[in-house]
């Protein structure tokens, strides 16, 4: 696991920015397939998008040829609710680059059987030749995606029950009011995060402190799904100084070493 540890959250977002531009630009040079990214929704990466754009407007990438799979997405609430999750990838992101909507792919929340969508998804990743980085944010609980504490680490896409704690956490979006927000959704499983060549997770703010230091020293569990990341050979958890503050000093230390350490080696090449 790679610990990247940013003061502001600004630079967390800039981090993994330039590194999904770097990963895009080195696969087209490498390969004419597309570039399969994963994404999630949430307050967390919306900063990233946001520098996302700044760079596709500056000319220094393109998402004409990427395709994307989205974490996750309501059951039930129309696509153009304001709140869908369709929306919000439309709003703070598609509709403001140059990706080609048959690319894009969102869960169907909507659809006339449920498990044989979370089916079709999977084999629709399968089909896109497997994502190679898969971008997402970590819930105060450790939870990735939907995939709340509990949730099988073997997990694939599947329907999802809400807990409460998530449901309440989500009505900000729908008035405060809780029984506004859907109770079910679809979901990426854990396993099929953990497919991806590599994860990259975004934890920014004190309230993802306690998340934050279970998954990087605690134990791999399910009570903590995003621990997950402990066993991937490629995953990336980028973090401001506040998410990182539960964890140890000797920890904390080791990890603003290693990457002073690389940072410096880089720039000597």
């Amino acid at each position: 696991m790679r610990v990247i540890i940013q003061d502001k959250p600004e630079q967390v977002a800039e981090w993994a920015a330039d590194y999904i531009v770097s990963k895009i630009r080195a696969h087209r040079q490498a390969s004419t397939a597309p570039f399969v990214l994963g994404l999630p929704t949430g307050s967390t990466p919306m900063q990233t998008y946001a520098e996302l754009i700044k760079r596709y407007q500056a000319g220094e990438v393109s998402f004409a040829d990427v395709v994307t799979f989205n974490m996750d997405e309501y059951v039930g609430l129309p696509e153009d609710h304001p709140e869908s999750y369709h929306s919000f990838m439309w709003r703070h992101f598609f509709s403001r680059v140059d990706i080609r909507p048959e690319q894009v792919h969102i869960l169907n929340g909507n659809a006339p059987d449920l498990a044989q969508e979370c089916v079709s998804y999977e084999a629709t990743i399968k089909q896109a030749g497997g994502i190679r980085l898969f971008l997402g944010g970590v819930g105060p609980d450790g939870h990735l995606a939907f995939n709340e504490p509990f949730s099988s680490l073997a997990s694939r896409t599947r329907i999802k029950t809400l807990t409460m704690d998530t449901i309440t956490a989500n009505a900000r979006f729908f008035d405060n009011d809780v029984t506004k927000v859907p109770r079910r959704a679809l979901t990426v499983g854990i396993a099929t995060v953990m497919d991806a060549d590599e994860v990259l997770i975004l934890a920014t703010g004190h309230n993802k402190a306690r998340a934050v230091r279970h998954i990087i020293e605690g134990g791999y569990n399910h009570a903590w799904t995003a621990s997950a990341l402990q066993t991937h050979p490629h995953s990336i958890i980028v973090c401001d100084t506040l998410a990182a503050y539960e964890l140890k000093v000797g920890t904390y230390r080791y990890f603003r070493d290693i990457e002073g350490i690389s940072a410096a080696h880089d720039e000597n090449k």
